[in-house]
């Protein structure tokens, strides 16, 4: 099965064509915001967005950040979300959107490299899914990595988890659910953790947490820590973690990761 839907979106790129597609995940009609290249799709790059509704949703500007002449890049929108039928789960049913889009993708390029990058929210979502994937690495950028540390730091959003997924007493199983270390082991697929040591929305234990966790269980990953920055880096700072994630994409592809993306 492929995208059941294509509707060119107003917006002139010279090296991409964009569109909004839509897609079937579990009978729901499922849409996102894809950049297509002109030339021949050698690396696809899975943006998995953060927020909630029209809190961080998929924008061009952001999925650009990610492209070049060779590169397709998408952001579901999860269900629920921006036209998509169907309800978000937080981290429920909403991560076949995810799976389900890297599926079709892998089936019409089999060849290029898949890259998914994980932001704030989004970070749990990869987590929690590129396992079972023909992924080729994941960046998980300021990113929650454990649910009960969000539930903990994020005082204000505890109403909405306690709506979406319940108490984490009273509904400890489906916290459980959402549980992505377990799945990881020393086979995993790479990951690059991007943080800022300023973040407020997603704190940087979380990310010290996954490295700590990762280390354990021999998984292959680097860090990438701007301790200056806040959730979203600075200009001139984005411009440096932009370079370190393309780097880093490229040195998986060619089978070497090098081991300088640590920065005080």
């Amino acid at each position: 099965m492929d995208f059941i839907n294509k509707k060119r979106m107003p917006v002139e790129l010279a090296h991409h064509k964009v569109e909004e597609v839509t897609y079937l995940v579990d009978q729901l009609k499922v849409r996102g915001l894809m950049m297509t290249p002109h030339k021949e799709v050698k690396r696809i790059v899975i943006y998995l967005r953060g927020g909630k509704g029209q809190v961080g949703r998929v924008r061009a500007g952001r999925l650009l950040q990610f492209a070049d002449i060779n590169t397709l890049v998408i952001g579901p929108y999860y269900r629920g979300n921006n036209g998509s039928e169907g309800k978000d789960e937080f981290y429920g049913n909403d991560l076949h959107d995810v799976t389900e889009a890297i599926r079709l993708l892998n089936r019409s390029y089999p060849n290029a490299f898949i890259h998914m990058v994980g932001f704030s929210r989004g970070g749990l979502q990869g987590l929690l899914t590129f396992q079972d994937l023909p992924i080729t690495s994941y960046i998980i950028w300021g990113g929650v990595s454990n649910i009960h540390l969000m539930y903990e730091e994020r005082v204000d959003l505890r109403g909405m988890l306690r709506r979406m997924i319940g108490h984490p007493r009273k509904h400890s199983e489906r916290y459980e659910k959402r549980y992505a270390i377990n799945q990881i082991s020393a086979t995993s697929p790479p990951i690059l953790i991007v943080h800022g040591g300023q973040d407020h929305q997603v704190g940087i234990h979380q990310a010290y947490y996954l490295a700590n966790q990762l280390e354990q269980r021999g998984a292959v990953f680097r860090t990438y820590y701007q301790m200056k920055e806040g959730h979203v880096p600075k200009p001139f700072a984005l411009k440096h973690t932009l370079h370190t994630v393309f780097q880093w994409m490229s040195d998986v592809e060619q089978g070497h990761i090098k081991d300088d993306y640590d920065e005080d």
